[in-house]
């Protein structure tokens, strides 16, 4: 069989913009993998293999990853050894530490586990950070936490950081400490010639500029290094309301924003999950004490029929229990969009009406730091809010109905879409276009011409269509 090099490049791994690598290939099949198990020393699963299905499933089982082979590495070597396979024998590769932001596009690739690299290293008396491209925030979280220190970490412990990096990084602490891709100080990686460099601000300038928000279509990240964040308080939980008291919790919640100090994070949500009932609540942390949260909180407090608050005290090691996001790979729809304030219709539609089939729709307040000048590729966000809508999709007809339950809440905000959305909120069907301004792009895209211009990164939002 022939193999050769070809030159495409819609390559971006996902939502959660993991580094990935592909080569582009022609008639690739079970023959051109045949020398896949010998190539690497880490476990291989073809289709056919048990546990292959499993293997292959993104944390969204909505995505359907139709791809030859799973490799899980199992070091940095082997990393490269799978690299210098692929290249020969011309079959894609597709890196994915844990399947967030998975889409539609991984077919006829083989894909990376990276389990394997889970070295974690924390320095609390430089406060700085060193993790393998398989460590996910719950590791690094609780070994920072002692020290009153913390990652611009995200609201589900499970996420892996390497990916939510490339993405940018918007978390609890974006308002005071902006986009985590920020605190980046230096990414291991392997290039598209199969060189390993570290990439800083003063050494692969423009490798490190496109990998902090840019997302993963550059090279092969192994390990990352960042700077932690003072925490040495942290208060936060959540209060729940019966859905009848919407109107009242959305009105307290524009209110608190309006004059919210960069320490206080707030977002409103409305649910309704299978058989229980309607609800409304505020997750909030502060990065502070106690007593000043709860007076910047009053607003809340002042709305009757609280079902529950379960604000405290905590360590930055609990922050996942505030929301208490799923653990489990489920399929699910999720849309988001970056918005300049809450249209009087959209309020009244929350409202008024039911958010079924969807099961969250939720609001999250930006600004802060967020909205000050950032050297990365995720830049400021002038808008103050981030509206996302979330369902669950087990068919056809329910993604259907999901859809057009999402586009009819979007329409109560058209007056105030910038119709962009951050990176890792990417649904598998929107591009880089829905996140970059053009100069940005055009940017990102010129780096990928000069790091890989034969398309050897392969993932699922590219910076370069075909």
């Amino acid at each position: 069989m022939t193999y050769k090099m070809f030159n495409r490049r819609n390559f971006l791994i996902g939502g959660l913009a993991v580094a990935a690598v592909s080569v582009g290939c022609s008639g690739a099949s079970a023959e051109g993998l045949a020398g896949l198990r010998s190539a690497v020393r880490g476990r291989v699963l073809v289709k056919g293999d048990p546990g292959f299905d499993a293997a292959r499933a993104p944390w969204n089982l909505a995505v359907d990853q139709s791809v030859q082979a799973v490799v899980d590495v199992a070091d940095v070597d082997d990393a490269a050894a799978l690299i210098r396979f692929a290249r020969n024998v011309g079959v894609p590769i597709a890196v994915q530490p844990n399947g967030h932001g998975a889409s539609n596009e991984m077919g006829g690739t083989i894909l990376v586990r990276t389990a394997a690299l889970n070295e974690t290293r924390v320095d609390t008396a430089t406060g700085t950070a060193r993790v393998g491209a398989g460590v996910s925030w719950a590791e690094v979280q609780a070994l920072a936490s002692p020290a009153g220190l913390t990652g611009v970490a995200g609201s589900a412990p499970v996420v892996g950081i390497t990916g939510y990096l490339l993405g940018g990084g918007l978390g609890w602490f974006s308002r005071k400490y902006g986009w985590a891709a920020d605190t980046v100080t230096a990414f291991e990686v392997i290039t598209a010639n199969g060189d390993r460099v570290t990439a800083t601000a003063a050494t692969e300038s423009d490798l490190f500029w496109a990998l902090r928000g840019g997302g993963g279509d550059y090279a092969f990240v192994t390990a990352v290094e960042f700077a932690l964040k003072p925490a040495p308080s942290v208060y936060g939980g959540t209060m729940t309301w019966p859905a009848g008291r919407t109107a009242a919790v959305i009105s307290a919640f524009r209110d608190v924003t309006a004059s919210a100090p960069e320490e206080l994070t707030a977002w409103c949500s409305l649910t309704r999950f299978p058989g229980a009932p309607a609800l409304v609540r505020i997750d909030s942390t502060y990065l502070g004490r106690a007593e000043a949260a709860a007076g910047l909180l009053q607003p809340f407090d002042r709305i009757g029929g609280m079902l529950s608050d379960t604000r405290r005290v905590l360590p930055v090691a609990e922050l996942g229990t505030i929301t208490d996001e799923p653990t489990k790979p489920a399929p699910s729809r999720q849309q988001a969009t970056l918005v300049n304030g809450l249209t009087d219709q959209f309020i009244d539609t929350v409202h008024t009406q039911s958010i079924e089939p969807l099961m969250t729709v939720q609001i999250r307040h930006l600004g802060g730091a967020l909205q000050r000048p950032s050297d990365t590729p995720a830049g400021p966000i002038g808008a103050p809010y981030l509206v996302s809508f979330l369902g669950m999709q087990p068919t056809a007809d329910s993604e259907a109905a999901l859809k057009a339950r999402t586009d009819a809440f979007l329409d109560t905000l058209a007056p105030v879409d910038t119709t962009k959305v951050p990176f890792n909120f990417l649904t598998p069907e929107q591009s880089v276009v829905d996140v970059f301004d053009a100069d940005t792009l055009a940017r990102l895209q010129a780096v990928k011409q000069r790091r890989d211009p034969d398309g050897v990164f392969r993932s699922n939002h590219p910076v370069i269509g075909e």
